[in-house]
Order: C-alpha cells, then sequence, then structure tokens
C-alpha cells in the first residue's frame, strides 16, 4: 500500500536521515577532510581540496541513490510506525553497515 508523507517527513525528516547515514558511511572522508582541516589550519581552502571533494562525492553519491532513499524511508517509517504505537520517540542509533 502506498504511504503518504507529509511535505516536512519528505523535505526534513528523511533527508536528516540520509545525512546522518551518508556522514556514518562516509566516515573515513569525513576523518580524513576533518583531519586535513585541523592540519592546516586557515589554508584548509586550498590544501584540503582533494579531501573535500573525495568527501563530497562520496555523500553526493548517497543522496543521488534512490535505493538509499527508499531504505532510510522505511528506517522513517518504522520509526514513525513505533513513535505513533507507544508514544515514545527513540533516539536514532548510530548506523552500522552490514559488513
Amino acid at each position: 500500500k502506498k504511504v503518504d508523507l507529509r511535505h516536512v517527513e519528505k523535505d526534513v525528516l528523511i533527508p536528516q536521515i540520509m545525512r546522518d547515514r551518508a556522514k556514518e558511511l562516509c566516515s573515513d572522508k569525513v576523518q580524513a577532510f576533518t583531519k586535513c582541516c585541523q592540519e592546516t589550519g586557515i589554508l584548509m581552502v586550498v590544501k584540503c581540496r582533494q579531501e573535500n571533494t573525495a568527501l563530497k562525492d562520496c555523500l553526493v553519491g548517497y543522496y543521488s541513490d534512490p535505493s538509499f532513499y527508499e531504505e532510510c524511508k522505511a528506517e522513517y517509517l518504522k520509526q514513525r510506525e513505533e513513535y505513533r504505537a507507544t508514544g515514545i520517540k527513540k533516539k536514532r542509533q548510530k548506523f552500522t553497515p552490514n559488513v
């Protein structure tokens, strides 16, 4: 059955889950960019361009993947269903990929 999503769910809540999960899935690139910025200071815009590009490519790869969106949407709907059943808002767990 088709689930109707409110505007805020489609445009805010599900993209938030996507961002969080993508950051976790790209954590090696997040760490490399953060480390570069910390070591470089004011010149980070110039010096960390390679790390920044790698991070952006990784994140955008997930953001533009329709199956990743569906996965995150399913996670959101599960959370919403649990909340509606219990009235208890769950803290988002850290996503750990099935390796």
